[in-house]
């Protein structure tokens, strides 16, 4: 397999687009741990930047090019990127409708490519990043191991509405979670871009 040097460009994904969303909040704060490495380049993606409109494309851009300048635009973005970062609300026991929404606008620039997630909510959106893991692998996309949980007491304790306090104040019972999340994510960025280089060069050759 082929030997990547490269650091691997990862997109930091804000899913909720609410006015009153807490969404920011872990953004900045999971921004801040990429940024302080050295095996990573990150970039915030907010999905307000995005007027993508509701799916509604002949069909999945798996198959066919999508007609929507917004939804190309979006596609055009994450191609430049070799993982992701999912920051993710928990709605109703799942993830968010503008991600969802996100992920339904593009196909190939997902696929073969990792990601892990900061959730946030009662039970620190657990049962959202587990759906978000299921529409990854249809994506053929691979999740990391590892993801960010905020959840229970943490989540209240930053919560504007109830604790209001610094996400500082929980952030060591963050870090460990969110070290080896991002570790999982070099590992598997590197390895999928050697994969997809070697698959490349195979292509050219044929």
């Amino acid at each position: 397999m082929s030997t990547v040097t490269a650091k691997p460009k990862i997109a930091l994904i804000i899913g909720s687009t609410r006015a009153a969303r807490f969404a920011d909040v872990p953004a900045q704060w999971m921004l801040k741990q990429a940024q302080a490495r050295e095996d990573l380049d990150v970039e915030l993606l907010d999905l307000r930047d995005f007027n993508l409109p509701f799916f509604d494309e002949v069909a999945s851009s798996a198959w066919v090019p999508s007609q929507s300048p917004e939804a190309v635009r979006w596609q055009e973005t994450l191609a430049r990127f070799d993982g992701f970062i999912f920051v993710v609300a928990e709605y109703n026991h799942s993830l968010t409708g503008a991600l969802k929404n996100a992920l339904d606008h593009a196909y190939k620039e997902w696929s073969h490519k990792p990601f892990t997630a900061i959730g946030y909510g009662g039970v620190g959106a657990a049962r959202a990043i587990e759906h978000l893991r299921l529409i990854g692998i249809e994506m053929h996309m691979v999740s990391t191991h590892a993801a960010v949980h905020i959840g229970g007491s943490d989540f209240f304790t930053s919560f504007p509405a109830v604790g209001n306090q610094p996400i500082e104040t929980i952030e060591q019972n963050l870090i460990p979670s969110a070290t080896t999340a991002l570790d999982e994510l070099v590992w598997w960025s590197k390895a999928l871009m050697a994969a997809r280089a070697e698959t490349a060069a195979r292509s050219e050759v044929a």
